[in-house]
C-alpha cells in the first residue's frame, strides 16, 4: 500500500506558476567524517542526497519555485529524505512505499582528494516509481521539467515514468531538460547510450560530461580523447535539443546555444568534495533559463554554483543562495 503525503508548506500560493519540475530517487547517505579506509571509521554521518533532489534544493536557494517528485520507504531513512527536502523550500510531491525500503548510498573518502561512492538502491521505493505517482497538472504548468538518465536506469516502471513526463511536459509547451547523468552500476554504456541518444533527440536542453557525450555520439575511447568539448557540444546539438551543454569540470564547460557556440571557464577555487558539482551546476543553468536570462548569464550562475558546490562536504549543502553568488569573485575575504 502506498499513501500520497501531503503537500509541503512552502506550496506557491494559488495563480503562482511551479517554475521547475523534477522526479527521480533520492536515498540516504551514510560517509566517513575523515579520510580513511571505511571499514576502519569509528563513526559515519547520515545525510541524504539525489541528482533530481540536489537539482531542486539549488533551484530553491538561487529563488526559483521547484517541485520535486519521488517515493520513499516507510522508514527513517524516507522521513529523513522527505524532511530535509521540504525543509529547503521545495514543493515535495513525495509517495511513501510500505513494501519497500528507502534507497541507501556511501561515500568513502580514501584520501583528502579522493573518494568514492556505493550504492544500494535495488528494490527500493525509489525503484518502484511509476506513472501513477505523479501529477499530470503539476508538469503542464511548469516552464521546465528537469529529467536525468539514472531514472530510466532504475526499473521499467522508472522508465514508464520518465518518457511519460516528457511527452506531457512537450505536448503542454514546457521546456524539458535532461542530464544524462551515466552510472555504470545500473546500465551498461551500451544500453544507456542507447536510451540517453533517442531521449536526448527530443529534449530542449541537454547537458552531459564529456565522457557521456561521447557515449551519445557513438565515439571510440580513442576518438573522444581527441575530439574536444566543443565538436562534442555540437555533436549533440546536432541529435536535436536547441540547448546542448557540455559540463568540463574544473575547466568550466561549453555550449551549443541556438547554434551558437559558446565556451565558459570554471571558476577557480579549491575544491573539498566534488560529488554534486553537476547537480549544482544544472541548477544554476536552470535557475536563470527559467527566469528568462540569455544563454551567458545561464552559463556564468551555473559555474559558479558548481564551484560553490565543491567547496562544503555533501551532495547539496554547499549549493549557493542567490545572495552569495558573488561571493568567490569577491576581493576582500571579509563581508562586514
Amino acid at each position: 500500500m502506498t499513501v500520497a503525503a501531503t503537500a509541503s508548506s512552502s506550496t506557491p500560493a494559488a495563480g503562482r506558476r511551479p517554475r521547475v519540475v523534477t522526479l527521480g530517487e533520492t536515498m540516504g547517505l551514510l560517509s566517513n567524517t575523515t579520510p580513511g579506509p571505511l571499514a576502519h571509521a569509528s563513526t559515519l554521518q547520515l545525510g541524504m542526497g539525489g541528482s533530481e533532489s540536489n537539482v531542486a534544493i539549488g533551484l530553491s536557494r538561487l529563488g526559483v519555485h521547484a517541485v520535486w517528485c519521488g517515493r520513499v520507504g516507510d522508514d527513517a531513512v524516507g522521513r529523513l529524505v522527505e524532511r530535509e527536502i521540504r525543509a529547503e523550500g521545495v514543493d515535495v510531491r513525495v509517495v511513501i512505499d510500505d513494501g519497500a525500503p528507502t534507497g541507501l548510498m556511501i561515500k568513502e573518502r580514501r584520501t583528502s582528494t579522493s573518494q568514492s561512492v556505493s550504492y544500494y538502491r535495488a528494490g527500493s521505493a525509489g525503484s518502484r516509481l511509476s506513472v501513477a505517482d505523479l501529477d499530470e497538472a503539476t508538469i503542464v504548468e511548469a516552464d521546465v521539467l528537469h529529467l536525468t538518465g539514472i531514472t530510466p536506469a532504475l526499473s521499467t516502471s522508472a522508465e514508464g515514468a520518465v518518457r511519460w513526463a516528457a511527452e506531457v511536459a512537450r505536448a503542454a509547451g514546457t521546456i524539458v531538460s535532461f542530464d544524462v547523468n551515466y552510472r555504470r552500476a545500473l546500465w551498461s554504456g551500451a544500453e544507456a547510450g542507447a536510451f540517453c541518444r533517442d531521449f536526448a533527440a527530443q529534449c530542449d536542453v541537454v547537458f552531459a560530461g564529456e565522457d557521456e557525450a561521447a557515449m551519445l555520439l557513438g565515439l571510440a575511447d580513442d576518438v573522444a580523447a581527441v575530439t574536444g568539448p566543443a565538436a562534442l557540444a555540437q555533436g549533440l546539438a546536432e541529435l536535436g535539443p536547441g540547448q546542448a551543454v557540455v559540463k568540463c569540470g574544473a575547466a568550466g564547460a561549453v555550449a551549443v546555444v541556438d547554434g551558437r557556440l559558446m565556451t565558459q571557464a570554471g571558476v577557480p577555487i579549491v575544491p573539498h568534495d566534488t560529488v554534486g558539482a553537476g547537480d549544482a551546476f544544472v541548477a544554476g543553468y536552470l535557475a536563470e533559463l527559467a527566469a528568462g536570462h540569455d544563454a551567458e548569464t545561464r552559463l556564468v550562475t551555473a559555474a559558479t554554483a558548481g564551484a560553490f558546490a565543491c567547496l562544503a562536504a555533501g551532495d547539496w549543502e554547499g549549493l549557493p543562495r542567490r545572495s552569495e553568488l558573488g561571493l568567490l569573485r569577491a576581493r576582500e575575504p571579509v563581508t562586514r
